[in-house]
């Protein structure tokens, strides 16, 4: 049974505040990204998304969309500690996680100490995590899921929040690692990043090629997104809401379900049903609402099942993508 979480009044009283505020912060959020990025609105929400959900994410677009300026802009008007880990088939596990080094104490004696890596910190872009090893891969799992470090006898908590985004580029293939499926699974999301609209991109020049290079301001606390997380999951949601998000994630499931038998061989499991509720939550919060409506579900379910879905040979060879799949199967849900 679950035990129902105790606030303390000081901390209900922040909730409230953070509460109150919510809408006009993601406003000044969005004016704040429009300084360094044009366009890209659903992607920048997504991402949001993740966040409020103290979930992970994985970004896959073409090279030179912008995914790392995206990231980085938005780590710094929420006022979160930023890293980036460039993934290369020569990272070791210990490039990720932090290790040992001696250092010599007072006295000329000699002690072990832990040099921390790149995981200790609010936000990690991995940047072409499909390029590091499998051996460098998996050092990223306990951190992802324990929001922790093992090193020798010693474990080292990571700081809240802490969240994976991971870039991938989805046309250089030679050369790198497929994430297997269960740490493709650990990502609530695969955002998808494409090509802005030519009004954006006359925008982008404009922006990039001038005398100046434009700057954010902080718009949220570190503290404050920590207590967004925790309204996230707090939001109300009713139980026919809460039904039709399970008909569409057990409709994607073979065994289940005739149409999804004609195009996969796998479908989404239990955690794919929590990472359309949780994330529907958090699309309610960033549009203002206090509760959950069916189209914020079918909002999410792109992201939250696109990277779950094992297509069949049938559909590979004529070229349907999941996202073509997930339509066809929100259309009878």
């Amino acid at each position: 049974m679950t035990e129902k979480t105790e606030f303390r009044k000081e901390d209900v009283e922040k909730l409230k505040e953070t509460y109150a505020s919510l809408g006009e912060t993601y406003k000044k959020i969005q004016n704040e990204m429009k300084k360094i990025v044009s366009g890209q609105e659903e992607v920048i929400e997504q991402i949001l998304t993740a966040i409020y959900t103290d979930n992970h994410a994985l970004l896959e677009g073409f090279p030179g969309l912008g995914k790392t300026l995206i990231v980085r802009t938005i780590a710094d008007i929420m006022d979160l500690k930023f890293k980036r880990l460039q993934c290369t088939p020569d990272l070791m596990p210990s490039d990720v996680t932090g290790t040992y080094v001696i250092e010599e104490a007072d006295g000329g004696k000699k002690e072990f100490r832990f040099e921390k890596g790149p995981v200790f910190t609010n936000i990690l872009l991995a940047d072409e995590i499909n390029r590091a090893t499998p051996k460098a891969q998996s050092a990223l799992l306990e951190a992802m899921q324990e929001r922790q470090v093992t090193s020798g006898n010693q474990t080292f908590k990571l700081d809240k929040p802490f969240l994976v985004l991971a870039t991938q580029n989805p046309i250089e293939m030679e050369g790198t690692y497929p994430l297997p499926e269960a740490q493709v699974d650990r990502f609530l999301m695969k955002i998808l990043v494409n090509y802005p609209k030519r009004e954006e991109e006359s925008r982008i020049i404009d922006l990039y090629t001038g005398e100046s290079t434009p700057e954010t301001s902080k718009m949220i606390t570190r503290e404050q997104v920590v207590n967004v997380q925790k309204l996230t999951r707090m939001m109300p949601i009713s139980s026919e809401v809460k039904s039709y998000a399970l008909d569409i994630v057990s409709s994607t499931r073979p065994e289940e379900n005739k149409a999804a038998r004609e195009y996969l061989d796998y479908g989404a499991s239990p955690r794919a049903s929590i990472g359309v509720i949780l994330a529907a939550k958090a699309r309610a919060l960033i549009n203002g609402r206090n509760y959950v409506s069916k189209e914020d579900v079918e909002k999410v379910a792109y992201p939250v099942l696109r990277h779950r879905l094992i297509l069949n040979f049938e559909s590979e060879r004529k070229g349907i993508k999941t996202d073509d799949v997930i339509r066809e199967l929100l259309k009878k849900a």
